[in-house]
């Protein structure tokens, strides 16, 4: 079995994900279950924060191209042929 038969499959049902829990449970133990949640958690927050900062600065750059986008003042259009109106 291939990791693409693994990911044809589907994301892990009621049982399976009970399955997982436990082997994480045993792993890790119940101690440190909150830490490595709360861990995540931290991480989850960052990479949003880092996504949301990237979209922010290419939407600024976006309205910075933008705005230095020359305006023709002439009433003439793309082909050089006068406008109506």
């Amino acid at each position: 079995m291939t990791a693409v038969d693994t990911f044809a499959w589907g994301m892990p049902s009621g049982g399976e994900w009970i399955i997982i829990f436990l082997v994480v449970l045993l792993l890790f133990g119940a101690k440190r279950l909150p830490e490595l949640a709360r861990g995540l958690g931290q991480a989850k927050r960052e990479f949003q924060k880092a996504a949301r900062e990237v979209e922010d600065e290419v939407d600024k750059t976006v309205q910075i191209d933008d705005s230095k986008k020359p305006v023709s003042s002439n009433d003439q259009g793309p082909n050089g042929q006068k406008r109506a109106g």
